[in-house]
């Protein structure tokens, strides 16, 4: 009865124990990205695809921008000489995932490729 018990909690916790390494080889990948003189810099930014992204995007100008990408689902002003931070999903293989500031959307432009 016993070699059955622990039979039992050795099934019932293999999942959880594979499952360790798999969580943190997937911990997001941090992205920096600064807004100044109205533009983005880097404006274009490679990713593996199917990995989490933390971005965290600096205005470096005075005047507020707002931070917007639709493929991203992100919409967020941000005040001149502050930082914001997104949580984006894992992104697909072969997708430009575009990014722009709506206040200065002429200048204002980047890209996110996942490879």
């Amino acid at each position: 009865m016993r070699r059955l018990r622990y039979a039992l909690l050795l099934i019932l916790a293999l999942p959880a124990a594979l499952a360790l390494p798999t969580a943190a080889a997937e911990e997001a990948l941090e992205i920096r990205i600064t807004i100044r003189n109205h533009r983005f810099e880097p404006a274009k930014i490679d990713v593996p695809e199917g990995r989490a992204l933390k971005l965290v995007v600096t205005n470096a100008d005075n005047t507020p921008e707002e931070f917007e990408s639709i493929g991203l689902r992100i919409e967020r002003v941000i005040p001149g000489g502050q930082s914001a931070e997104f949580s984006v999903r894992p992104l697909r293989k072969n997708r430009n995932y575009k990014f722009f500031g709506e206040f200065h959307e002429s200048t204002a432009q980047g890209v996110i490729v996942a490879e």
